[in-house]
């Protein structure tokens, strides 16, 4: 609103008079110039401008931000804003859009999906929305968001500038650049209450024999709480490269045992392995039956579906040393010959892996292996004889008929992924409890073994790179031909920072893990989540990711291998 000054006004008609200047339409005249005049400097005060965050344009959500409006006022009075104008330059397809809104904010500063301001249709690489919103705050800030198809090509990217805006005092000015990148597409795989599960945590990611896609995930069905609880490994496949998926399959389920509810007979943490040689596909999780006095570790009787006690087997005594299903959880393994469609039976191999004397055995989750050799390998990860933890790997040489654990690569560690290196040696990337906040020596814990884990070397990276917030994080060789030479990288995600869970960041290393140079760091979200990731080689030209993103629960994307090397 603007403010007339009568003393200016005056003043004007006095200067006016003083000239001799008497003729009553050329004062109106000079009043009304002098009134413009202070309008455009009113208007030249209030500002506009831009950012647009590092977050992916998911298909399957209504509300995706793209672009992060600011204005801020050029005086106290309250305004209005009339119009919003922007620009789709730069979209691959606009055909992808459904429709573009605009949403006020909420206290984190995010779009506040109760505060719909206006939604369009997109026809064409320019548009406007036609508002009345007051602009009450000296500082106000406004979400254009996107909602896209189903299905759409995952190497497309969303870019929406705002271009400019205007209250009735006029136009305001624009203090920002427009973005040339563009936000990645993506899936919302899985997001809350999906399904009727309350939380899918805990991703696996692998390509089976005939290129479908497997992701793999806790179904928590009740909550988001880790085990015990009511759990399943779930799984959703796709058969065209992670541009679609198909329903949700329940792989590992224990269902109501030993007289016992499901919500005391959970399976977690699962990790998934093809077989590179005959394309058989194993999927091992951890099994708690019950649960242990937090101080005695001895089994609780007399549990119930009414019952509310609950423990975690990596708190307290919460899993003990033994064999048995009332003293520890259980390493349970399924497998399926036709590319994920069906699934074995549960097949128990605790008393085959574990030590008696270690108080916990357990698949590491993510994906497994196949070495040159035809050895299947899976991450793994326990507390010792003392209740410390430790990472490690298990292994079969006979194609899954049996398994062998390692000895520890090393102690106060637990979630891991392994790759093998040009020397035919494996490489143990490690989360490490010692980095949690600590930012002056902070980076994964990563050993070597050249014999199946029966002696392991610390790797000269080895907590000196690869930032982490104390968290999982994936590691992946991908193997690739150029000029008729097959060469290979080894492909790392994890949440870069040493304190918070956010920022998930993909990094490449051309040498065996010895350097992961910045320049070819590519982050796929900014915003904060669960963290945890998988990544797979979809064929030889393209990767994908699944991690528990800030926009749902597990996302997923694609990235070409040319835009990760070069």
């Amino acid at each position: 609103m603007l403010i007339f000054d009568t003393r200016k006004i005056v003043n004007a008609f006095l200067e006016l008079h003083s000239y001799r200047i008497m003729n009553i339409k050329n004062v109106i005249g000079a009043i009304l110039i002098s009134i413009q005049s202070m309008m455009v400097l009113a208007n030249t005060d209030s500002q506009i401008s831009c950012s647009h965050p590092v977050l992916p344009v998911l298909a399957g959500l209504e509300v995706n931000p793209v672009c992060k409006v600011r204005i801020i006022k050029g005086s106290d009075e309250p305004q209005s804003l009339c119009r919003l104008t922007y620009s789709t330059k730069g979209t691959t397809d606009i055909k992808d859009i459904i429709h573009i809104s605009v949403y006020g904010t909420d206290k984190k500063g995010l779009p506040d999906i109760n505060k719909l301001i206006a939604c369009s249709d997109i026809s064409a690489s320019k548009g406007s929305f036609s508002l009345d919103t007051k602009l009450e705050k000296d500082t106000s800030y406004f979400w254009l968001t996107v909602k896209t198809k189903d299905k759409v090509d995952l190497t497309h990217r969303i870019n929406i500038n705002c271009k400019g805006a205007k209250t009735e005092n006029g136009d305001l000015k624009m203090t920002s650049t427009d973005n040339k990148n563009g936000a990645r597409i993506g899936v919302a795989l899985r997001q809350a209450k999906q399904d009727g599960v309350n939380t899918s945590r805990i991703p696996g990611l692998a390509t089976a024999k005939d290129g479908t896609l497997l992701v793999l995930y806790d179904a928590r069905w009740e909550s988001s709480r880790d085990l015990q609880g009511d759990i399943d490994i779930a799984m959703n496949r796709s058969k065209d490269g992670g541009q679609s998926w198909l329903p949700m399959q329940i792989v590992l389920n224990m269902k109501e045992w030993g007289g016992l509810p499901e919500k005391y007979n959970g399976v977690s943490d699962g990790s998934v392995l093809v077989n590179e040689k005959n394309g058989d596909i194993f999927v091992a999780g951890l099994w708690m039956h019950g649960v242990l006095d937090r101080n005695t570790g001895k089994w609780i009787e007399g549990m119930t579906k009414d019952s509310t006690r609950w423990m975690h087997q990596w708190v307290g005594r919460g899993s003990q040393p033994g064999l048995g299903v009332k003293e520890t959880s259980q390493f349970m393994i399924v497998k399926s010959v036709d590319n994920g469609k069906t699934w074995s039976k549960p097949v128990n191999i605790t008393s085959a892996t574990k030590h008696p004397e270690w108080w916990l055995y357990a698949p590491a989750p993510g994906h497994g292996i196949t070495m040159n050799d035809g050895t299947l390998v899976f991450p793994t990860q326990g507390r010792d004889k003392n209740g410390k933890t430790f990472s490690n790997i298990t292994y079969s040489k006979d194609g899954g008929k049996t398994w062998t654990a390692s000895n520890p690569a090393y102690d106060d560690v637990t979630e891991c992924m392994v790759v093998q290196l040009s020397d035919g040696s494996l490489m143990l990337n490690m989360r490490d409890n010692r980095n949690g906040g600590n930012k002056e020596t902070n980076g994964r814990r990563v050993c070597v073994t050249h014999d199946l884990g029966q002696t392991w070397k610390e790797h000269p990276t080895s907590h000196k790179v690869l930032t982490e917030p104390t968290c999982m994080a994936s590691i992946h060789k991908h193997v690739y031909t150029e000029k008729g030479k097959q060469k290979h990288i080894l492909v790392f995600m994890n949440p870069n920072n040493y304190e918070s869970r956010n920022h998930f960041t993909v990094k490449v290393s051309f040498d065996d893990g010895m350097s992961w140079p910045e320049k070819y760091w590519i982050e796929l979200d900014e915003g904060s989540g669960f963290g945890y990731s998988c990544i797979t080689s979809i064929d030889e030209h393209t990767l994908g990711f699944v991690y528990e993103g800030s926009q749902s629960q597990l996302v997923f994307q694609q990235l070409k291998l040319e835009e990760l090397i070069k």
